[in-house]
């Protein structure tokens, strides 16, 4: 018997690694077939990269319905508003942007020289493809974070091999459908999560890889990256927190920060994860958020609020406020008497008060509709509290005092900042989406999206006439006099 159970798993073992290897050997033909496109093309006219941009618009444009059913269909609900306002509108607008901005923005850059020694040469630098660039993708924005980051990759000359996650598989089925109707698999090819595929998709020899994700599975693909000293590009998160000025309109904040917090319900790496209100503002704000959920969430169990993606999430988010009731914390459902549908996983929007140190809610992202509220008399206890933490992805002031905003920004580091709102700041296209430190590295969108996807190349052009030749060994009396002037001069 026991020799039998050995054997089990040794075969067992061998199939496992029998799938590893014809997944690595399926990316790799994908990768080489890319790779030798990109030699045969290395730089993409203006007009081509337009092309692949209004070719990518077009094919979400073209099947939008398919597209939006497909990712309700993986959420279990997913509100067609959401999908069509942050994965379509959104995704078209920029395309559209970076049409628009291309020409200039491919263009060489003239460089000062120094003529003392190099008179009529010209300096330029000149945005060239990198080659081939790996997008991994998460489920809560499949759209809009690989479409985003195409525009960036195609707007730069580059070809694309995209990962989609394992909770999208009906929309990366879709979309592994209806993509050569729009680009050859030597331009774009899309991968589904079937086990095991993002580990070897880490480990090809990419010429840059774009992450979105988790801080841990972040760190991996950081990890196998470096065997290929291939750069990455991280977005991981975090939990970012907002403030509130007991000056502003409290009202004004409670419905932008409660806006974003149900909607994807919560399920967003920019969402605000806690918020800093004056203690003498807490009770008032809990009235006024429970006031505006029951006006707009009315029922959770509707079309218009959206599901948590899967099972595991979803039993996540039940331990945490159990771990917050369980130490001592109080927790507010403010969808009053609904409660949480296990079997439609949907999940009402809670606060969460009188936290300490020792609770999940503290220490864990939530990516969810859980909102901790801390309290504060002075902005520097809030300055002191979340320089404490890990920086954050996103930063969210809401003041009219231009001065306390300030002091915010300058003494809180973040990946970006929106002052009296959230969120919105990664709807700019002409402003860079990051993080920074455990919130990631590296920035997309706009203009910053087609630095990162293009080498910026250095290219030196030497004149008819160089003086070098008369600096040549061995030394003379000349170039000493030469050297010494030099270094008395920019001295």
């Amino acid at each position: 018997m026991m020799n039998e159970a050995i054997e089990m798993l040794d075969s067992q073992a061998d199939s496992e690694q029998e799938a590893s290897r014809a997944i690595a050997d399926n990316l790799l033909a994908a990768f080489q077939k890319q790779r030798k496109s990109y030699l045969a093309d290395p730089i993409p006219s203006l007009e081509q990269r337009q092309q692949d941009l209004k070719n990518l618009k077009r094919m979400l444009n073209e099947n939008l319905d398919a597209i939006v059913d497909a990712i309700c269909e993986d959420y279990g609900n997913r509100s067609r508003h959401e999908s069509l306002f942050a994965e379509v509108i959104a995704v078209t607008d920029g395309i559209n942007d970076t049409i628009r901005k291309l020409k200039k923005w491919m263009k060489p850059q003239k460089r000062h020289v120094d003529f003392t020694l190099y008179p009529g040469a010209k300096n330029r630098v000149i945005p060239q493809p990198l080659g081939v660039v790996g997008l991994i993708i998460p489920w809560n924005f499949p759209i809009n974070l690989s479409f985003s980051q195409l525009t960036a990759v195609f707007a730069a000359g580059n070809e694309a091999m995209v990962k989609m996650s394992e909770n999208s598989r009906s929309l990366t089925r879709v979309l592994m459908e209806i993509s050569p109707r729009y680009f050859p698999e030597e331009k774009l090819m899309w991968f589904e999560e079937t086990g095991g595929v993002g580990i070897e998709f880490s480990q090809i020899p990419f010429d840059l890889i774009i992450f979105t994700g988790s801080g841990q599975t972040g760190r991996a693909v950081m990890a196998s990256a470096a065997r290929n000293l291939t750069p990455v590009v991280l977005e991981l998160g975090g939990k970012s927190p907002a403030v509130i000025d007991p000056e502003f309109p409290l009202n004004k904040a409670v419905e932008r920060i409660l806006f974003v917090k149900q909607f994807n319900a919560g399920q967003i790496c920019t969402n605000v994860d806690y918020v800093f209100v004056h203690e003498s503002q807490r009770d008032e704000f809990v009235e006024k958020s429970r006031a505006w959920v029951n006006k707009h969430l009315p029922d959770i169990n509707s079309k218009d609020y959206t599901s948590i993606i899967d099972d595991l999430s979803f039993r996540r988010l039940e331990e945490t406020l159990e771990d917050a009731r369980e130490k001592g914390a109080t927790v507010v459902n403010l969808c009053g008497d609904q409660g949480v549908n296990r079997d439609a996983r949907k999940f009402p929007v809670h606060l969460v008060l009188d936290t300490t140190g020792n609770m999940t809610v503290r220490n864990r992202e939530t990516f969810g509709p859980i909102l901790m509220v801390l309290t504060y008399k002075e902005p520097e206890e809030v300055i002191k509290y979340v320089n404490g933490q890990d920086r954050p992805l996103a930063f969210y002031p809401f003041t009219n005092n231009k001065e306390l905003a300030q002091q915010y920004i300058d003494r809180i580091m973040s990946g970006g900042v929106t002052v009296n709102d959230a969120l919105f700041h990664v709807a700019q296209h002409d402003l860079p989406f990051g993080g920074v430190g455990p919130s990631g590295m590296g920035h997309y969108h706009g203009f910053e999206g087609f630095q990162t996807c293009s080498k910026l190349r250095p290219v030196f052009y030497q004149s008819g006439f160089s003086a070098m030749k008369y600096l040549a060994p061995p030394y003379g009396k000349f170039a000493t006099k030469v050297f010494d002037f030099l270094v008395k001069s920019k001295g």
